[in-house]
Formats: C-alpha cells, structure tokens, sequence
C-alpha cells in the first residue's frame, strides 16, 4: 500500500486572519521554513529586503499576501493561525521585484517544479502561477535502524531510481521511475545478490531543468540543478503529494534489507542561471547577495555558484543534512565539494568554516561523508586534501587503472592504487579513497572499452560536451560490432579493469548497470538523456516475465561481478581498515603484510618500479595478521593471496613465489573465463592448483587472484 499523502488544501483565504485586516502574530526566526504548530503554520525566511509579504494560494490560484513586520537576525518570521498541511506559499519581495512570487528555499513539499522561462527571465512579469510553490507538509521522519555498514566493509553502488527501475520487468509498471520502484523486492535482491552494502542516489534533491535546457526543450536527466534543498524531487512519487512518504518507505525498505542510502547533493550551486540566463524562482530573489558569490566568480561552470562564507548558506546546507538525515539518509556524496571549502571563491581550505560545521555537527559527523574534491578551476582540485572526517572520489585511481589496463605507463603509480592510495591519505584509512573506474559522468564500463572517442551529438550541444580524457580504446572498432576477437578482448579488458577495482584496498564505487554490460552507445555525459540512452536494460538478464537468463554477456560480467565481489567481501586481507607497513606478523617468519613481485617471482627493487616498460605486477598479502579487527574487536584472519597483474597485450613469463609466501596457489578469479570462475575456461592448460615457484607463461591481458596455501613448517 503506498503511504498516505498530506491532506488537500480545503482552506478558505476569506476565512484566514489578514484578510479582513485581523492582525497576525511576530512567530519565531528558528525552525526556518514552514512548520505546522498549535493552531497554525510558523513562517520563517531570510531576505535582504524592508518590505516582504507572505502569500497564501489557494485551489483557485487566488493569493493573500500578509506584510512580515518581524524581522531578528536578518530573518522574516509570523506565525498564521488556521494554515495547515497543504496550503500553496510563497513571498514576494516589494522593495526589489514584486511581481517576482518567490519559493521558499527551505520548503519540503512543492506544488510543481516546471516553470515559465520567459515569465521567470522578464523583470515585471509576474509569475504568479507560472513557478514552483512550496507547500506545507507535516513532518516526516524515518524510525528503521539504520544498517552501519562499517567504512572498511563498504561497497557503494551509484544508481539512478529512475534509470534503475524505468526498464525491470518485475517493478510494476506504476512503480517505475519512482522511489517505490526503487524499493521494489525485485531491485533489492539484485542489490543484495550482487552483494553491494550501500546505494548512493543521483540528487532526488527537487530540480528543475536550467534556462537553456528549458529553452531547448531538453530536460536534465542527472538532476544536478537544484530548486529546493529540503523537498523530494515530485516527480519520482507515484502521485502528487506522496513524494516525502515514499522517500522515507524507500529508505525504510532498504534499511530492512541491510543496504544503506546515500545521497548525491549539490550545495554548490542551484537551478536559478547564471549571468547569461538568469531566473527568479527563489535565492536570487530573496537575498542574492547572501546566497551566491558576485558574477564574474564563477567555480562551477554555472555561472551561479553558491557562496559558502557566510552564515545563510552554512545554515541552510547543514539544516538541509539533517533533514535528510531524519529521513534516514546515511550519507552524503557531495557535488564539487571543493566550493563548500572555497569562502567568497577564494583559495581551497579544508578547515572553512562551512565545511567545518558539517564535520562537528553531532548528527552530520555520524553519517557517511564524500567529497567530490574539485570544481570547475584548477585552483578547486583538493584530492587528498579534505579532512579527517572526509573520504573522496579519487579520480586518480580511476585514471591509474584505466591507463594501466590500456598499456600507458608502468606499474608505479598502481602500486599506490592497489593498496590504499597511501600517498594521498596517509594521515587516514584506506577506505577514504573512494575508488571508481567509471561513473554517471563518462563512459560506462562497456563503452569505456568499445569507444576510442566520445559520441555526444544527441546532447544537442555539437558533441562539445563531455570530457575528451576518456583514456578509453575501441580495441580495433568504434562501437559496437560483430568481430568475435574484438568482442572477446573488450569483456575480458571489461573483466580486467571492474576485477581491479573490487579487489584494491579502499572503498570501491560500482555504476549503475556496469554488471550488466550497459551501454551508452559513447555518451559520456548523458545528462539531458531520460530515455533509453540511460535507463539500465535488463533484457540481457532478465525475460519480460521476470525470469532469468543465462549464457548473455549481460549474464556472464554480473556472474564475473558478484564472483569477485563476493571473495572480496568474505576475505578480511582484501580489504583492510588500515595501510599496510611492511610489518612481520608478531612470531612469524619476518614476512611483511605487502609483498610486491617482478614477473620473475623475486620481490621488486626499485629499478623495477621507475621502468615505464614494465605492465606486470603480483602483489601479494599477508592474511594471518590482518589490519583492523571484528565486531567484538578480536583480531582478523583470513588466508593469504596473490593478485597477479598483466596488461600487455603479449604473453609473459612468470614464476610464482616460493616458500615462505606459498607452497600452493588456487586460482578464484581468472579474467580469461567470462564468469572469473577458472573451471569454465575451455581447454585450459593450466591445472586449478598451481605449485609455488611453478614457471608458466601468462596470456595477455590478464587478472588473476590466487589464494595461498602455506604448509606448516
């Protein structure tokens, strides 16, 4: 049953105080925003301005506007007997616009999120019934126990809801695209199969589309253009109304399942328009000066970019945090976070004072935090730089592996990319550096290994679009094509490249239907794209009824994925809450927890690590003294492994280290079978246990994890 909506707005503006000259009360500067108390609604909104007035809209878009003459700590306050959950608001601001009617920043229910361009663009053109309104809605919390997946056993999976569940034949059709849909059995058992802990939603944040996309007729898909800071997106409800409802079902469904939530927000910048194309709806009308940096800052790519000095966006990013925290969230991924650490635009500073407030925060510092760490300028770029509280999308992972797979460079720079990223937060955990080798914003897995060039011309911007560092290869073919060898090296690269990510120390970030072998037919920068460009397919998995296929490429990577993901995950020394340091285990044989290999079977030496021609690298870990410790806080123990590495394209020789590293090895993953599972490759030379020291030749291209046997001495 879908949760219950707030009740219609049945009220009569006769009927309300203020509309035969009755008098209306000061209220309170704090909560801001709309709040349902004793008797009435208590109305609060910062605006630089002597002259405000609250407007109350009805059914029939008639409006009352009553005068604010409260004013403390440059906040508008009243408190309106008789108003409920369900009537329309708005403010107009008299001394600047008037005919502007503008949104409350801080609603958390609107009427709509469409507007009229040309009304919202034209000074004096009024736009009463042409922009969003807020709504007063009662509150709404979430009351499931949250999962408290431990930062070291965490695996994250980026979606959308809409593309997620737009195509699954099992979601109802009325559910598709909604945050019902998402809580739909059919997508939390995929989640849960596939053995992923944490789900991180694209903005559900309410967006409208910007001015030239409106002007265009596209819509921003993405949802990077935030209209309201506390409001579900209305769209993604099953009906008017419902939408806080069905967030929280959501959240509550995952909770049960043990999955946690997090968020993508944008507190950098809003839907409102730059210089060039500019709008009212609600910041630039109410105190532009408070809420964005001046024109001409611009370190967004937006041209209206959020201003995190001063005391009105602090307040209204971390008030909005705990909203959502309320409702359950677990965690926040945070759009270009280098700007909430930029004061009036200026240098990056991981201690300001906006993102200062959000790590003290009681509430805040106890959910997950992510930091997208840079902007749209060179001086924005802080990864490894936010602080203790923090972890971040590490883009140089994503850029490591990618090149190493792709046979650019040596084995250097992935030695810090398999373990830990040390170098870059060393003064951390691991699981700070969050690891990805594809996300929404780029190719997909498949594309990344089927496109040498990006393929955007349906964006309607002349292919300009989207980042030309793709480090991406086509193997051969622009696109898709028939040539069986060029389909076999993708996947096995595809293998390669997503069998590296789940098996790095750190935290890894699964896209959106890379198990599932989806493609973008070369859009990596699909935002505008609500169709079938980003909606996940499932029928490479999936028949319309529901039931399962086998023997698909779609089939086989999610069989590689949940393969991997799945010893990952049952294998403490694969992903340890600590760096490594070279450390013996206390009584051992003096063996280090990280041993690097040359193809030789001897560990490495420097020269080995500075030669640019070399694409083979084992590394092998030590499981008998694992970093980090259990629930209880007993010690870790798991058994010891070799992943063994090889990117060139040519086979290569190789010896298995000896004792006292192993006297056996069993191949678990070996990307040369389309499931990583060694006993499905055909005519396979190479027997499932191999002996230490044992000298074989390699094939190109390969990923290999071998568990270590060690026999007592």
């Amino acid at each position: 049953m879908a949760p219950p909506s707030d009740p219609p707005n049945g009220l009569h503006l006769a009927a309300l105080p203020g509309a035969a000259g009755t008098s209306i009360f000061p209220g309170t500067p704090f909560p801001l925003g709309a709040h349902v108390v004793d008797g009435g609604t208590n109305f609060s909104v910062v605006a630089d301005t002597e002259d405000i007035e609250l407007c109350l809209v009805n059914a029939q878009g008639e409006e009352l506007c009553l005068p604010l003459q409260e004013r403390t700590y440059g906040i508008w306050h009243t408190f309106v007997p008789g108003v409920g959950a369900g009537q329309r608001y708005g403010y107009r601001v008299r001394d600047r616009d008037p005919s502007k009617i503008l949104l409350d920043p801080y609603a958390r229910r609107l009427d709509s999120t469409a507007y009229d361009l040309e009304a919202a663009s034209t000074p004096g053109a009024d736009t009463l019934g042409k922009v969003p309104l807020g709504m007063v809605t009662g509150g709404q919390v979430s009351t499931s126990p949250r999962p408290e997946v431990p930062w070291a056993h965490t695996v994250i999976y980026e979606a959308h809801l809409v593309g997620m569940t737009r195509r699954h034949p099992a979601v109802p059709p009325r559910l598709r695209g909604t945050y019902l849909g998402m809580a739909n059995p059919a997508i939390i058992d995929h989640l849960k199969s596939l053995g992923v802990t944490t789900v991180e939603l694209l903005p559900v944040h309410a967006h409208a589309d910007e001015p030239g996309l409106v002007a265009s007729g596209r819509t921003n898909y993405w949802g990077y253009a935030t209209l309201s800071f506390f409001a579900p997106h209305p769209a993604y409800a099953t009906a008017p109304g419902r939408e806080n409802a069905e967030f929280v079902a959501m959240v509550d469904a995952l909770h049960g399942a043990g999955i946690e939530v997090m968020l993508d927000v944008v507190y950098n910048h809003t839907c409102e328009g730059g210089a060039a194309d500019p709008i009212t709806l609600a910041y630039r009308g109410l105190a532009p000066d408070r809420y964005y940096l001046p024109p001409g800052h611009d370190i967004t790519g937006t041209g209206n970019t959020l201003d995190p000095a001063g005391m009105a966006v602090i307040r209204l990013v971390t008030d909005s945090l705990r909203h959502w925290a309320a409702l359950g969230v677990d965690g926040f991924r945070f759009d270009l976070a280098s700007v909430l650490g930029r004061p009036h635009g200026g240098h990056f500073d991981a201690g300001s004072a906006l993102l200062s407030a959000i790590a003290a925060d009681p509430v805040l510092s106890q959910r997950k935090l992510i930091a997208e760490p840079w902007d749209a300028t060179g001086e924005g770029y802080a990864v490894g730089r936010f602080g203790a509280h923090w972890s971040e999308w590490n883009d140089r992972y994503r850029d490591g592996v990618r090149d190493f797979w792709r046979g650019v460079g040596g084995v250097r720079n992935m030695g810090y990319r398999l373990s830990g990223s040390q170098d870059l937060y060393g003064d951390r955990r691991p699981w700070a550096s969050i690891n990805f080798v594809t996300a929404h914003d780029g190719f997909t897995l498949r594309d990344l290994v089927s496109y040498d060039h990006k393929h955007n011309e349906t964006n309607g911007e002349g292919n300009r679009d989207g980042t030309d560092n793709n480090r991406s290869s086509g193997y051969g073919a622009e696109g898709e094509t028939d040539d069986p060898a060029i389909r076999e090296i993708r996947l096995r690269q595809a293998r390669n490249i997503v069998g590296t990510l789940l098996l790095s120390s750190g935290t890894p970030m699964l896209t959106m239907g890379d198990e599932l072998w989806r493609t973008q037919g070369g859009n990596n920068n699909a935002y505008c794209q609500d169709n079938d460009t980003s909606w996940v397919d499932w029928a490479g998995l999936l028949r319309p009824d529901g039931s399962p296929v086998s023997g698909t490429d779609e089939a086989d990577m999610l069989a590689f994925v949940t393969r991997t993901l799945a010893l990952r995950i049952d294998s403490p020394a694969l992903h340890q809450a600590e760096f490594f340091e070279g450390r013996a285990p206390v009584g051992g044989d003096g063996v280090a927890d990280l041993v690097w290999f040359s193809p030789d079977g001897n560990p490495m030496t420097d020269g080995d690590w500075f030669d640019d021609g070399r694409h083979t690298l084992m590394m092998w870990l030590d499981g008998r003294d694992v970093r980090g410790h259990t629930a209880a806080g007993g010690p870790l123990i798991d058994d010891s492994w070799l992943l063994v590495l090889h990117a060139g394209a040519d086979p290569v020789e190789i010896s298995l280290p000896g004792r006292p590293y192993g006297d056996a090895y069993t191949r678990e993953i070996d990307t040369a079978s389309p499931t990583g599972e060694p006993r499905e490759i055909q005519n396979d030379p190479l027997p499932l246990v191999l002996a230490a020291g044992l000298e074989m030749t390699l094939p190109g291209r390969t990923l290999w994890l071998l568990r270590a046997h060690r026999d007592p001495a």
